[in-house]
């Protein structure tokens, strides 16, 4: 059998585009635009009409070599919104072309919106690209983490070969908050580095951009991931930082979703429900 890959295989190209809006006391799923295998169903309400949850799918299930992705959501002033996913994402090997996701949030005056994805595992072979910006009013919230995984460690693969990029950028009236660019190679030195990835495979980043006390950080530290991974909780003016190095991606997300039940209460006044789709 010839398992080599297809030198010109199909390749998706998908755009979602989202806008959240207040209807009375209820945040409502105004817009709701998608190209190609890109989509959510409908709008949920698993904890009464102020917030609006969305499940985001891919029916593909992975990205492959010379995919393209675009998410754009918008949340309106006053609303609420909650952005997940049912599963992992994936990042196929490729052939040689690259793939990428685009995302862009904006959140308008007095807002709310939380990005709480699964991992994503990258496949040994990808060439993959991931950028995402989230664009604040003076005085929305935004709640979001990212999980990244090299490798599918459980079937004993490591990411040798490939090449990995990614762009993260929260501006708050036009400044920028965050900013982080990344790359590396398929056993890239700094996979290895302890000034990298110390030879670890999973990585991880919350951000929570809202006006935090010494007290709610003082809470966060308290807590620690289950594995006794590597972590840590920095305070930076009008955002929390929490990073996770380790070797297991569900020890990052329950470690992260652990900080979101101190911290979402402090930032929406609303107490912290679990996503019922992460128990399916």
């Amino acid at each position: 059998m010839n398992s080599r890959l297809p030198l010109n295989p199909p390749t998706w190209q998908a755009s979602l585009r989202l806008r959240f809006a207040t209807a009375g006391e209820r945040t409502v799923l105004r817009e709701n635009q998608h190209f190609g295998p890109l989509r959510v169903q409908k709008a949920l309400y698993p904890e009464g009409d102020a917030v609006c949850q969305t499940i985001l799918l891919h029916p593909p299930s992975g990205i492959a070599g010379g995919d393209q992705l675009r998410i754009a959501a918008a949340v309106d002033t006053g609303a609420r919104a909650q952005i997940t996913t049912p599963g992992a994402g994936k990042w196929y090997r490729s052939a040689g072309a690259e793939a990428s996701q685009h995302i862009d949030f904006t959140v308008a005056a007095g807002a709310v919106l939380e990005w709480l994805p699964q991992e994503s595992i990258v496949f040994n072979g990808a060439r993959a690209r991931m950028e995402t910006r989230v664009s604040l009013a003076a005085d929305s919230v935004f709640i979001g983490w990212d999980i990244l995984c090299l490798g599918r460690t459980a079937a004993g693969e490591r990411f040798e070969h490939g090449r990995f990029d990614l762009f993260y950028r929260v501006d708050r009236e036009q400044r920028p908050l965050w900013i982080e660019r990344g790359g590396f190679a398929g056993n890239d030195a700094m996979l290895h580095s302890p000034a990298g990835w110390a030879g670890k495979t999973v990585c991880g980043t919350l951000l929570a951009a809202f006006a935090h006390t010494p007290e709610l950080l003082a809470s966060c530290r308290a807590i620690t991931p289950v594995d006794g991974a590597t972590h840590a909780l920095t305070a930076l003016p009008g955002l929390l930082v929490a990073r996770y190095l380790g070797d297991n991606s569900e020890a990052a997300r329950l470690w992260f979703a652990e900080l979101w039940k101190i911290l979402r209460p402090a930032c929406c006044g609303r107490p912290a429900v679990l996503p019922r789709i992460w128990n399916t």
